[in-house]
């Protein structure tokens, strides 16, 4: 077994909605059936119990690609990856299997593919294959991976009321919604925090006297630099103090109750370890509480307790501290409920004012706390105290909070009882946090877990906002690029600030801020996240689908052209039209409930896609006769139809009307494959309830020349002849093309044409064979890369398609596309017409634009 490829599916895709890895694997002829080896399926289980189950409901793995497959599922099973998707398939070569697997995490999702074929090449010759360590592994990868708890809280509330999101960083920042509509997160800071609270927050003096000025009750407390400031403090203070860092958080450095001069030098060496200035303030009894206010509301509180151990006579208390560490709930920084305990210097000092060490035996049932202050980040615990909060402490917290100027803000209060006011009691607020844990309150050790992602998202988001802005995806065989140019003209005419995707560029604004082929995913995505857009269309390629699927979750409108022949067929493993039209259909699949598909009726495999649509339906057709159409359009549903000179949209009696002059790319309707993709524009529009005088000023403002839609049948006089560039590049588009120059008259007709090299032979051949009937000369050149063909190959395969040609008489070679430009302009004469199909659309069009003007500057002999 082979594993060939591995992609990340990291979007919608055509398997699943789930994020997934997609591996190509190639088996030999003995591998393709595993009951054929004895044994095999046997000791695969041996070495993975869990393959006792497989994904797909079947008892036994077919082929080595199919136990790869449920490998990879049950490894990330195993190691608690909330994972539901795995599914292989043959494809149609001989031996060559897709193996898809869902993932949580994507780098534990590649971890566990490779685990997975360890697993299976064990199995294959009886070695031995550790599971635990495979499980370990993948667990440990998964912690790094995946977001904290206080920021998954958060995404999960997001997601939950669909609002989308993104990571921008492995760590914790994480963008909320689309566009003009985004908000970020990071941990549990939001953006509408400003940097000078954060900075009041991290001064802890500064706040003390931030919140005395405001009359909130804090701890008297002085900034000291040395030991003896140090122990003056502490005589002035009290018999109680706390030691702390001045700009500090989670409790690192902290030691509370300290009362002699030797516990003193112990929690100074502790503090110094991670801040040079230190605070000492007067040590307040009571228990450590803590106070979660978000958006001005108080949503949580939990009483922290400090590590403890209990005791037995028997061990000793770093025996017991890992007996406590070995509860599944406990690990390393903050990604599962409770932090490992940890005898570090603090906890020592605690224990040698105890006339204790790590390695005393404490007596049976005697409690040894090992810390003073209660951090969960430490090891302590929470017990959620949020019904039993007094009014007044509440409101202190909340006063606190906006003093500081947070928006989360984490308020640690220390007083005797939490339901009586500070001041009855001597309580106060030590201390005030930016971006707190939300742990304690998401999943406390005692007590109910608290909605805190919803009330952050509250705060974040009216009630009913989704953070979204319109998207339109287009995808097809041809029409792609226009119609998303032409949506995005209607969109900018309708005020909005539009980010678009082409093959030709990303352009935001109008400006582009990207160039080449960015019609796949990862333009997409980085629209998206472009904070000055309103709305967004993405031309939706086939590459893109199949290499990482869609860039965003669903969209508002999906539009597919049509579908065609000779679109990359044999690439992928996408041998026929209705397998490309199964991977086209991702667009219509994900759109959103309240959203609508705009869909070819003419086209019986586009029509066929309205079935998968979790939206509403437009359909377009050259006529109101089409069958489905017609239907559509009989039980309400909305149409978009060719009557006479005008493109109607109706739905019921209702019928809006745009005369085909309006639609300048059409050239007042004789350009057949323009007016379909006016038409498919047109329903997106409707679909997005544009303004109808909106779209008709941006159909005749659409002018197909070299600027508005470079390479779409951009039309040139020279010499008193017509030139078209245009990029068609497939059979389809072809025919398209010849239909529209058969309605423009011409007294000879001659064509420029190329191939590209990673197309089937058969397509390269029917792409001359339609020339060679409809135009008089036919100049041929090789695209500038020709994709793993050998110099001349593919212009010996478009030659042969033009054997027996009846128009065609006379076919020549030129070797450059800039030369058979030339010689194709120098042979024209007025009334003739040349159709140049352009392979580097860019500069072949702007060399055109310059041998044109050369020869409008010589004057006339």
């Amino acid at each position: 077994m082979q594993v060939e490829r591995i992609r990340a599916l990291r979007g919608p895709n055509r398997w699943t909605r789930a994020r997934a890895i997609e591996a190509t694997v190639r088996c030999d002829e003995a591998e393709r059936e595993l009951a054929a080896i004895p044994g095999f399926v046997d000791r695969l289980r041996e070495r993975c119990p869990d393959l006792v189950r497989l994904p797909n409901g079947a008892s036994t793995p077919r082929s080595a690609a199919h136990a790869l497959g449920a490998a990879a599922f049950a490894l990330q099973s195993r190691a608690g990856c909330p994972i539901s998707f795995a599914r292989t398939m043959e494809t149609s070569e001989a031996g060559v299997f897709q193996v898809v697997v869902e993932y949580s995490e994507e780098a534990v999702g590649r971890a566990a593919f490779e685990l997975a074929e360890a697993l299976v090449d064990a199995a294959r010759s009886d070695a031995c294959f550790d599971l635990a360590d495979a499980i370990a592994r993948l667990r440990a990868i998964d912690e790094d991976e995946r977001l904290g708890p206080s920021t998954g809280e958060i995404v999960q509330a997001a997601r939950t009321r669909g609002i989308p999101y993104r990571r921008l960083t492995t760590g914790s920042l994480v963008q909320l919604g689309w566009g003009s509509r985004q908000r970020r997160i990071q941990a549990a800071e939001i953006d509408a925090t400003s940097a000078v609270a954060e900075q009041i927050a991290q001064d802890k003096e500064l706040t003390k006297q931030l919140l005395s000025d405001a009359g909130i009750p804090v701890p008297d407390g002085v900034p000291v630099e040395t030991i003896e400031q140090a122990w003056e403090a502490m005589q002035r203070l009290g018999s109680a103090v706390v030691v702390k860092p001045r700009d500090g958080n989670q409790g690192k450095g902290v030691s509370v109750n300290v009362r002699t001069r030797e516990q003193l030098e112990a929690a100074w060496a502790g503090a110094r370890e991670f801040e040079r200035e230190l605070i000492v303030e007067r040590y307040i009894p009571g228990s450590d509480f803590r106070l979660l206010v978000v958006g001005g509301s108080l949503v949580a509180a939990a009483r922290r307790d400090p590590p403890a151990v209990l005791g037995d006579g028997v061990h000793t208390i770093r025996e017991l501290v890992d007996e406590i560490n070995r509860d599944p709930r406990r690990s390393e920084g903050h990604a599962t409920a409770l932090t490992r305990v940890t005898l570090d210097a603090v906890a020592c000092a605690r224990l040698a004012g105890l006339g204790l060490s790590p390695d005393s035996v404490p007596p049976p049932g005697v409690r040894i706390v090992l810390r003073h202050n209660a951090n969960l980040s430490t090891g302590g615990s929470a017990t959620d105290v949020t019904d039993d909060v007094h009014p007044e402490v509440a409101s202190r917290a909340i006063e606190a909070a906006r003093t500081v100027g947070l928006d989360i803000c984490g308020v640690d209060v220390v007083c005797e009882n939490i339901s009586r006011p500070l001041e009855e009691q001597g309580g106060g607020i030590v201390e005030v946090n930016a971006a707190p844990g939300l742990r304690m309150h998401i999943a406390p050790s005692y007590g109910k877990g608290r909605a805190i992602g919803e009330a952050v998202m509250a705060a974040m988001f009216e009630a009913d906002d989704d953070a979204r802005i319109p998207v339109v995806a287009v995808t097809g065989t041809n029409g792609k690029t226009t119609t998303v140019r032409l949506i995005a003209q209607m969109l900018g005419a309708s005020g909005a600030r539009v980010g678009m995707t082409t093959t030709d560029g990303v352009y935001v604004n109008g400006r582009r801020t990207d160039d080449g082929d960015c019609s796949g995913p990862r333009s997409a995505r980085n629209v998206l996240m472009h904070p000055h857009i309103d709305a967004a269309v993405f031309e939706t390629a086939r590459g893109g689908l199949l290499r990482e699927g869609l860039g965003f979750d669903r969209c508002r409108v999906a539009v597919v052209t049509n579908i065609g022949e000779g679109d990359h067929l044999g690439m992928n493993h996408i041998d026929d039209v209705d397998t490309l039209a199964q991977v086209k259909s991702v667009v219509v699949q994900n759109v959103s409930i309240d959203g609508f598909a705009v869909l070819n009726a003419d086209d019986a495999r586009v029509a066929s896609m309205a079935r998968s649509c979790p939206g509403s339906i437009v359909f377009f057709a050259r006529a109101a006769t089409n069958p489905v159409l017609a239907a559509h359009r009989a039980q309400g549903g909305r149409v978009v139809y060719v009557e006479s000179d005008e493109i109607v949209c109706a739905q019921r009696a209702d019928e809006a009307r745009i005369p085909l002059r309006e639609a300048a790319i059409t050239r007042s309707g004789t350009i057949g494959f323009q007016v379909e993709n006016a038409m498919a524009a047109i329903g997106a529009a409707w679909a997005l309830e544009l303004d109808w005088c909106d779209v008709r000023a941006a159909l005749r403002g659409f002018v197909p020349d070299a600027r508005t839609a470079p390479g779409r049948f951009n039309v040139f006089e020279h010499a008193g002849a017509t030139v078209i560039a245009d990029y068609g590049h497939n059979v389809d588009a072809i025919a398209a093309l010849v239909q529209a120059v058969d309605a423009m008259p011409a007294t000879r007709r001659s064509i420029v044409i190329s191939g590209a090299g990673d197309r089937r032979d058969e397509d390269l051949r029917a792409q001359t064979r339609l020339l060679g009937d409809a135009f008089d000369e036919v100049i041929l050149y090789e695209d500038q890369c020709q994709r793993g063909r050998a110099d001349g190959e593919v212009v010996a395969l478009l030659r042969q398609g033009l054997e027996g040609a009846r128009r065609a008489s006379a076919v020549r070679a030129i070797r450059g596309e800039f030369a058979a430009i030339d010689a194709a302009l120098d042979a024209l004469a007025p009334g003739r017409l040349c159709v140049i199909l352009v392979d580097q659309v860019e500069a072949a069009l702007a060399y055109i634009e310059r041998r044109i003007a050369r020869a409008e500057a010589v004057p006339a002999a």
